[in-house]
Formats: structure tokens, C-alpha cells, sequence
């Protein structure tokens, strides 16, 4: 048999302007090349571990001695903190698009019987769980959440924080004090609010484990840590009931990062092969993070994110979302209904832009790492080109004024 040896594979340089993965900095991209060939449990791989845990304790806020990273994307940290959940547990989740919906899956999967498995592997309908649709481009509320656990009454609820698949940011607030008042366990898929919004976790006393992932506010390489975080609550519950995992087990990876039986200890014990060079990434990651700090992260988001959104409204787009990472629009009327088409002609021209995943179809333009008005305004000007290519009209000096008014010098200073 032949063997064809393909060419050496070249992957161009792309504007990562949807909702994640993000840019990644030239400081973690650096130290990821930098490392050296280290054995996973070569001493300055485990330090970095070690320091690793307790930055995403700051990042995080929180005192939760059970807080490290999970190897692999947000996936990996959304499926270790769902493993506490036990065929049969009473469960309510929130669902306001497809990543939340994707969680709610993982849900009923999770909680199914057997038999109810066995009925339908791939699409279980765990008779445990009650699914809360709230409608695509709305907001969970608060009174959505306390409605429905004074109805139900579950051991757990779930939320996501930040709904990427619609743009929406959830009331988290209202989700821990409804999670407070009924006794009931609060998860929340924190995949695309860490490192972007300034809060604590410790503030939310209701939640009692939390998932997020490297790829996005954090801005690190997708394949390194996924930040999760449990209390007390959480642990014991998983203590009482065991997981039925092993790869994503909370305790035995805890244990890899030195965390034993509620305490940090001097060395960890092995779980699996930690690459060195991702910890290196991981590591420098969150040193950026805290450099910078929270609060002046999440301002610029919030800044950046305006001046996107009054540009794209000023090309006759409509925004529905709320998250200051990304804008979720509709096109000009004249342009609904080929969203799909703008987004592939972007992306043939290396400008990655994306759509919802699922109906109602929108486009979706984000600025993670993009925080400065050089990038803003590239990404706008993209936009706009893209939309003229496709026939739609847009007033490029009322566009280009939007930008003037909002940076001033700023663009010609950088």
C-alpha cells in the first residue's frame, strides 16, 4: 500500500473576531514555545503548578481550596462538574441558547436512569430533570430561577452565566440568593465570563461549583487548563454520592495539584500526564490576568464593546445582545436571511467571524484580546466591507465618524 506524505501543513494568521477561542497574547504564545522538554513531573513543571492554583484563586475571588484547572477546553470543566449530578438526581436547568442548551443535554445524560439511557442514548429524557426554556436573545432572570426551584424543588440548578450562544448575560445574582433561600446546589457555566467581567465567586454563595475554560477571557491556548471551582457543599455531596468518572474526576485531580482532602499539600500525587508546555501557557496566562487586573479588563471590554456595537448599528444592523465580549446582530433588512453567506465570505478572507448555532440565525462579532481601538476599528472596517460585498449600502463617513468620536487620536497614536 502507498503511503501519501501531505505537505507541511500552514495555518495563516486570523483575525479571531467571534466568540471564542480569542486571540491568544504573544506573552503566552512565547512562553508555550519557550518551555523546554520537561518530564510532567520535573520540579519547575509541579511549581508552576502550585502557582497556578492559587492565581486562579485571585482570579476567580474565591477561597475555595478546590479550585485548579482541568486539562482540555471548557467541555472538560463543564463535564467534571456535572459528574457530582447522580442518575435520578432532581435537577432544573436554565436554557437561553446552544451552549446552555448543550449543558442541559449533558444534564439529562447525567441524571438518566438507566433505563432511561438505555431509551435513548444520545437524547435521554431523565424524568429527574426539568429544562426551563427561556426564549433565545432573552435573559434568565431571577424570577425565572426562584419560580421554578419553589416549583421543583431540586438538589441542583443550573445556569450559564454568559449565553454565547445568544450574547446574553444571565442574572447571576438572582440565580444565588433563589439557589440560597431553597436549599438547593447552584452550577453555573462560567465558560465565557471569567477574565472578562470583574466578579468574585465568593459572592455567590448559592453557586456551589463552577466551570470555565482557558480559551476565552483568560486568553491561553484552547488545549491547556479549564479553570472549575467547588465548595465545601459540592465536595461533600460528590464525597457521599462518588463520581462514576475518572479522567474528569473532581478529587483525583485535585489531588495532581497538590490538593488533598481539603488542604494544599506539599506535593501532588499523579492522575495524568500534565504537559509541561501548558502549564508554562496556563502560567503566564493568569500572570497577564492579574497584571492587568480585573476591573480595568472588564472596563475596557465594556468600552471597546460600545464602539462596536454603535459602528455596526450605524450600518443598519439591529443588536440583541447584552455580553460585553461580543455583539450578536441581525443584518440590514435588506441582507436577512444570508447571514450564513456573509460569514463564510469573511472568513475565506481570514476575518473569523460567526453565526448562532442555532435559530434564530445571527451574526456574532467578538472582540476577546481585541482591547484597543487599532483592533476595534479593524474589525469594523471589516465588517463593513463585507456587507458592501454583498450589495448592502453603508455609510461609511457616518461609520468612520462613530469611530472618530468614540477613540479620537487614539488610533493614530498606536
Amino acid at each position: 500500500m502507498s503511503v501519501h506524505v501531505f505537505p507541511q501543513l500552514v495555518i495563516p494568521e486570523t483575525l479571531a473576531a467571534g466568540p471564542g477561542p480569542g486571540n491568544t497574547d504573544a506573552r503566552v504564545l512565547q512562553r508555550f514555545a519557550a518551555a523546554g522538554v520537561a518530564d510532567h513531573m520535573q520540579p519547575d513543571v509541579l511549581r508552576g503548578m502550585v502557582e497556578c492554583k492559587h492565581m486562579l484563586r485571585a482570579v476567580w475571588g474565591t477561597d475555595n481550596v478546590h479550585t485548579f484547572g482541568v486539562a482540555g477546553t471548557g467541555w472538560s470543566a463543564l463535564d467534571m462538574m456535572f459528574s457530582a449530578v447522580q442518575p435520578g438526581d432532581k435537577v432544573v436547568a436554565f436554557a437561553n441558547g446552544t451552549f446552555s442548551g448543550i449543558d442541559a443535554l449533558t444534564l439529562r445524560i447525567k441524571a438518566a436512569t438507566p433505563a432511561e439511557l438505555a431509551a435513548n442514548p444520545l437524547d435521554p429524557q431523565a424524568a429527574s430533570v426539568t429544562v426551563i426554556e427561556v426564549a433565545h436573545g432573552t435573559s434568565v432572570s431571577g424570577e425565572d430561577v426562584e419560580r421554578a426551584l419553589a416549583e421543583h424543588k431540586p438538589k441542583w440548578a443550573f445556569m450559564a452565566h454568559w449565553e454565547t450562544g445568544s450574547g446574553r448575560i444571565n442574572d447571576l445574582a438572582g440565580f444565588s440568593e433563589a439557589c440560597e433561600r431553597h436549599g438547593v446546589l447552584g452550577l453555573v457555566d462560567a465558560v465565557s465570563s471569567l477574565g472578562v467581567e470583574d466578579f468574585r465567586i465568593d459572592d455567590y454563595p448559592g453557586v456551589a461549583g463552577w466551570a470555565s475554560c482557558p480559551q476565552k477571557g483568560i486568553c491561553c491556548l484552547p488545549l491547556t487548563y479549564a479553570p472549575v471551582s467547588f465548595d465545601d457543599r459540592y465536595m461533600d455531596s460528590l464525597r457521599a454520592t462518588g463520581a462514576s468518572t475518572y479522567a474528569n474526576h473532581p478529587i483525583f485531580e485535585a489531588r495532581h495539584w497538590g490538593i488533598v482532602d481539603g488542604q494544599d499539600v506539599e506535593k501532588g500525587t499523579y492522575h495524568r500526564t500534565h504537559s509541561g508546555y501548558a502549564v508554562a501557557a496556563f502560567h503566564e496566562a493568569l500572570r497577564l490576568t492579574l497584571e492587568e487586573g480585573l476591573a480595568k479588563r472588564s472596563q475596557s471590554y465594556i468600552h471597546h464593546e460600545d464602539v462596536l456595537r454603535a459602528a455596526v448599528e450605524t450600518m443598519g444592523c439591529t443588536v440583541t445582545s447584552n455580553m460585553t465580549s461580543l455583539v450578536v446582530l441581525n443584518l440590514p433588512p435588506a441582507l436577512a436571511g444570508r447571514e450564513m453567506e456573509l460569514v463564510q465570505h469573511c472568513r475565506a478572507q481570514n476575518f473569523g467571524i460567526w453565526p448562532t448555532l442555532s435559530a434564530p440565525v445571527q451574526v456574532r462579532i467578538g472582540i476577546l484580546n481585541q482591547l484597543n481601538p487599532r483592533a476595534i476599528s479593524d474589525i469594523v472596517m471589516r465588517f463593513a466591507a463585507a456587507i458592501q460585498d454583498l450589495d448592502g449600502t453603508v455609510d461609511m463617513d457616518a461609520v468612520t465618524d462613530v469611530l472618530d468620536q468614540r477613540y479620537g487620536t487614539a488610533i493614530a497614536a498606536e
